[in-house]
């Protein structure tokens, strides 16, 4: 089987190289002709546990090249950016839309069309297959057109790509069928067959749910700040409970899933998801809950961040709150920021982050930032861990996250 996958950042890469690695010729393209070049060379741009090997190996193989543009193929995956539009929070389908179009000269009677960018429901159906239907083709009989969102957690994409179960929505039972065999050359997880716009939902609904659930202790944190409880005790307490799990706050939602997808939903019923856009305004207050704090601990001086991916242990920084919050704090601030998983040239090691630094403001749960070389760091100087991750600190060192802001 040849699969065309259209972009190869943080899904269509690791898409790319498990079709790779189970024999498929692939073709991975992106208009980024950097990436493409550091593709073919075997330099990989995204911080993911065993995609450099998968790719090299590929390339020697020779079932495995990146290019600018697509080629015939059995089957094409198109894995773009979906934003959101900002003046009505609908989904941005032009990237889908161009890379669908791209594709239409490539295209012969029988192939298979997958859309795996998470978009809006019913985007397939009113908008993605009337692209194809114009190039002449009949969905589902000389065509198969699916919609099959990833479901991965950055760090494990490749063990999740494989066990993960996917859903397959088909625009006919047909086209499901036809997508499940392109997924079946690697997906050992279960294979759900159903509609294009149950699909599309469906994945909406999973970031949804999380987003929500991330707001509901967001609000908790703010609640006790103002009152005067241990915010982290409440929730550790209450998840005794055998049917809690409150989750943990933080300085607000990041990615490209939960910060955008629960938009999607909304913009198609505004006025009946009030619970959804509610929990993405708390979450997007959380930075601004942050910045009133720090100014709160400190009222000058210098900030050491630690910290700007929006999940631990990765280098992804797709929406990741810190950027706005560093954006705030640097009007009155001096800031030194040091994250040992994103190349910038503008970071700084960690000792010359904290160095003469009043306040240490951790935005990411890096392993590295749970324990902290406090050698290096000056007495008296205090921390505020966004990520309630430090434990326990030296006594010459003041110690705030969100069990015990009331006390600022």
């Amino acid at each position: 089987m040849k699969v065309c996958i259209i972009g190869q950042g943080y899904i269509g890469l690791p898409t790319a190289a498990l079709f790779a690695r189970n024999h498929c010729e692939v073709v991975g393209v992106d208009v980024n002709e950097k990436i493409i070049d550091n593709l073919n060379n075997g330099i990989i741009h995204i911080e993911e546990p065993g995609i450099s090997d998968i790719i090299k190996k590929a390339l020697e193989l020779n079932v495995y090249k990146a290019s600018l543009t697509p080629e015939k193929a059995d089957a094409f995956i198109i894995t773009v950016p979906t934003p959101y539009i900002v003046e009505n929070y609908s989904c941005d389908l032009s990237y889908v839309i161009s890379g669908c179009e791209s594709i239409i000269p490539f295209l012969e009677k029988g192939n298979v069309v997958i859309i795996e960018s998470t978009i809006a429901p019913m985007s397939t159906d009113d908008v993605i297959k009337p692209i194809f239907e114009k190039a002449g083709f009949t969905i589902g009989k000389d065509l198969y057109l699916a919609h099959c969102p990833e479901r991965v957690l950055p760090g494990k994409i490749i063990d999740e790509l494989i066990h993960n179960d996917r859903i397959i929505g088909g625009i006919t039972p047909e086209c499901s069928k036809k997508a499940s065999e392109v997924y079946g050359q690697f997906v050992e997880g279960e294979l759900m067959l159903t509609e294009a716009k149950t699909a599309e939902l469906s994945k909406c609904m999973e970031n949804t749910f999380r987003d929500v659930n991330i707001a509901l202790a967001n609000e908790l944190a703010k609640i006790c700040a103002e009152i005067g409880v241990n915010a982290l005790d409440v929730i550790k307490m209450a998840n005794k409970h055998p049917r809690v799990n409150l989750h943990s706050p933080g300085p607000g939602v990041g990615g490209h899933c939960l910060a955008i997808d629960p938009y999607f939903i909304y913009a198609k019923a505004p006025e009946t998801a009030k619970i959804i856009k509610l929990a993405r305004d708390t979450n997007n207050s959380m930075p601004g809950f942050v910045c009133e704090n720090v100014r709160k601990i400190i009222s000058e001086g210098k900030i050491a961040v630690l910290g700007v991916s929006y999940k631990g242990n990765t280098g992804d920084d797709r929406e990741s709150p810190a950027y706005e919050i560093i954006a705030n704090l640097e009007k009155d601030y001096e800031i030194a920021i040091h994250d040992p998983h994103i190349e910038n040239p503008n970071f700084v090691s960690f000792k010359d982050a904290v160095d003469n630094a009043k306040l240490i403001l951790i935005l990411c749960d890096h392993n590295e930032f749970k324990h902290l070389d406090y050698d290096s760091i000056d007495e008296n100087t205090i921390i505020f861990d966004t990520k309630n991750i430090i434990e326990k600190v030296p006594d010459k060192i003041k110690l705030y996250n969100y069990g015990n802001l009331y006390e600022i």
